[in-house]
């Protein structure tokens, strides 16, 4: 049996320092930042939403403050953000609140200070230990910048968490699996391995349109891919989701809670949240510039620029989506209890048949991909969706 999804508070920072040419996030580029209104805007946000949801006193398990760039805040505004939900929320005892941050010094000489102001697990973004590729990525700290902020996260945190891209153009395989081995012997407790693509608006995106940058080919990204898999498996690093590699027990709880499609509720501009009522599952999506949604949090207490109401069917395609990203995959049962019969949203012939050919597994109404199945999980999924 899965574990059931917790619920989560996510707060997005949409401020940066520079936009990366491969990112299609809501973040800004600004010279001033009213840091101090936008702290106290987003409280006023959660306090807003938990009453319209009837969310006021349930526990909370995660938190986690992503953007944009959230480590540039000051250390001060994050501290009271978290006050801010432990009062409106129950504080779950172990409740982990993270912090995505950017390993340039500046950011680093602040850690101890977001420490002390109740954060307990870091997310650093430093994507590459080559200079050569964080330049092409735009990427404003060295490998050696990135190494040193590292070792002093680690000395402050207790978890900590770093992101890196691959299948960059002309990377080869070889190339990526010696970065992969450095990376490996950071000896890390959780890894995200993300594969770089080519999200429409972006730079990256119109620089592959117009010719000017190739991305490798699908047989190369397939083969950096296995062997990342099998290499982290080796590492004692398990890949408990597609792109995220973990020590027993140091999965990123809050993420877990999207792709275990739990609850969540979303402030700050551009944020997205999803809450269960008695009529069904509600998504809120914030207004994306910073300005606007700061003028609809004055007037009306919140800046939702868009309130949708999901359809039972409309569930089980995000929870089978997000469930075979996983490890553990998806309980069919679980997901009956909350958008009905199986066979309303479920092609029960087509997982027979995957099952067949070994690109899925299915134990106990518990539905997983198989190591062979992860390569093609996009093609299943539309497969075995109604």
């Amino acid at each position: 049996m899965t574990q059931l999804a917790d619920f989560g508070v996510y707060i997005h920072w949409p401020f940066c320092q520079k936009k990366c040419p491969y990112c299609d996030f809501n973040s800004h580029v600004r010279d001033t930042v009213d840091h101090d209104r936008f702290g106290a805007a987003i409280i006023t946000e959660l306090t807003t939403m938990a009453d319209q949801f009837d969310m006021r006193g349930r526990t909370v398990h995660s938190v986690f403050f992503g953007g944009g760039t959230p480590s540039l805040m000051p250390p001060e505004i994050a501290g009271q953000i978290c006050t801010a939900i432990k009062t409106v929320f129950h504080p779950a005892d172990n409740m982990e609140i993270t912090l995505e941050a950017n390993p340039t010094s500046v950011e680093a000489d602040k850690l101890a200070a977001f420490r002390a102001c109740g954060i307990n697990r870091l997310s650093m973004g430093i994507q590459s230990l080559n200079d050569a590729h964080l330049s092409f990525l735009g990427r404003q700290h060295s490998a050696k910048e990135a190494l040193k902020a590292l070792d002093k996260a680690r000395h402050v945190f207790d978890r900590v968490s770093t992101d890196f891209i691959y299948t960059l153009p002309d990377q080869t395989t070889a190339e990526w699996l010696a970065e992969l081995d450095t990376i490996l012997g950071l000896e890390c407790d959780h890894l995200s391995l993300y594969q770089l693509t080519l999200e429409e608006g972006t730079a990256f995106y119109s620089m592959a349109k117009r010719g000017l940058m190739q991305m490798p080919a699908d047989e190369i990204s397939l083969d950096m891919f296995t062997k990342t898999q099998q290499r982290c498996q080796a590492a004692g690093l398990n890949a408990y989701e597609i792109s995220n590699h973990a020590k027993t027990g140091e999965e990123s709880r809050h993420n877990l809670t999207y792709w275990r499609a739990g609850d969540w509720i979303g402030a700050g501009p551009g944020a997205v949240g999803r809450v269960w009522q008695a009529h069904g599952r509600t998504e809120t999506r914030c207004r994306k510039h910073p300005d606007s949604w700061l003028d609809d949090v004055t007037k009306k207490g919140a800046g939702i620029a868009e309130q949708n109401h999901e359809t039972r069917i409309e569930y089980a395609a995000e929870a089978v989506m997000m469930g075979l990203r996983l490890r553990e995959g998806f309980d069919i049962a679980a997901i009956e209890q909350k958008a009905g019969a199986r066979q309303t949203w479920l092609d029960e012939h087509a997982v027979s048949l995957y099952c067949e050919q070994g690109l899925l597994h299915l134990n106990d109404d518990i539905l997983t991909l198989t190591d062979h199945g992860k390569t093609v999980m996009n093609t299943l999924i539309g497969q075995i969706l109604i």
